[in-house]
């Protein structure tokens, strides 16, 4: 059974917000190994589409241990279920060595079954399900998911997940099965951690969104989903991954232009960094306390400013700072 000697510290925030070179140079710091916390950068071999970033674990010039990152082959797919065992086992090692833990992602649904120890079973797959719903369109799956999450009281599935028909089709599932089969208590500890959140303007989100889209196409992101189709992954199952996955490999395919890659890709980048935001202020209204700091600061402020919040931290008196983002949802 795992055991919690020290708290942990949780840094979050939407995509391009500088969060993962925030977390390295902090575990640098704090002799601390960072666990992540992102649904696709488990996959090897999808690497610029997932903005692994590896460079930002090199912190003077050292690589600074992160766990959770190129677990699983593309393809598969990975869940929550299955993020909960490797945290354990990951925070268990880590603490293990007498080192601290720092938990950093924009994946709110991992980020919060963790946080709040959701007790979770693994759903098998439900063919006649399938059946049912299949021609059915996002929005139609959307709507059906809602009541199934009212009927549940579940706060899973928020549409930061369920960006494609078939991640909608398996949240249904997952709820469809719960509904069914109340989740049996699994032991799954509660961790106190101080809990960081980079609180970067609108703005400047966007830009950054447009300007690391533009690099990572420079990079050789599209060269990257072709080696992933030649090698035999079928061209859903990357479609299935959403984002990058999704468009770049609808342009591979030839089912869209490169102009129209582009531009869906970037709005849609958008939409999802703003669907983070509100899943960050529902894990607020859900009891979450979130200390935002101001992504402008220089990066040796931020650290020190979480130094200080983690040595005056205690698990039942914090305060949370309201973040100046107002993608309320």
């Amino acid at each position: 059974m795992t055991t919690i000697p020290v708290p942990m510290i949780t840094i979050l925030g939407p995509t391009a917000s500088g969060k993962t070179r925030l977390a390295a140079v902090l575990a640098a710091d704090i002799d601390a190994e960072v666990i992540s916390a992102d649904s696709r950068q488990v996959y090897r071999r999808m690497d610029i589409g997932t903005g692994k970033d590896l460079d930002d674990y090199v912190v003077d010039g050292k690589r600074v241990p992160c766990h959770l990152v190129d677990i699983c082959e593309p393809g598969t797919r990975y869940n929550v279920y299955e993020y909960q065992h490797d945290f354990l086992q990951a925070y268990d090692d880590i603490t293990s060595r007498g080192k601290r833990v720092v938990l950093c992602g924009g994946t709110g649904l991992y980020l919060e079954a963790v946080l709040k120890g959701y007790h979770l079973s693994p759903v098998p797959q439900n063919a006649e399900l399938r059946q049912r719903l299949e021609g059915k369109t996002l929005g139609e799956l959307t709507i059906l998911l809602e009541e199934l999450k009212r009927r549940n009281g579940s706060a899973m599935h928020n549409t930061t997940d369920v960006d494609t028909a078939q991640r909608a089709i398996r949240a249904i599932e997952i709820e469809e099965y719960n509904l069914e089969h109340p989740v049996d208590d699994r032991f799954f500890p509660r961790f106190h951690s101080l809990v960081i959140g980079v609180d970067i303007d609108r703005e400047e989100r966007r830009q950054r969104i447009t300007r690391r889209l533009r690099q990572r196409l420079e990079e050789g992101m599209v060269d990257e989903v072709r080696q992933l189709l030649d090698s035999g992954i079928p061209a859903e199952n990357l479609i299935y991954y959403g984002l990058e996955y999704k468009y770049v490999t609808e342009y591979a395919i030839g089912k869209i232009s490169y102009e129209e890659m582009f531009s869906q890709l970037e709005i849609a980048i958008h939409q999802f960094a703003k669907r983070q935001m509100t899943w960050f202020r529902g894990m607020e209204r859900r009891g979450t306390i979130i200390h935002w700091i101001d992504y402008s600061l220089p990066l040796w402020e931020k650290v020190e400013a979480i130094k200080l919040l983690d040595a005056n931290h205690a698990p039942n008196d914090i305060t949370s700072s309201p973040s100046k983002d107002q993608d309320h949802g």
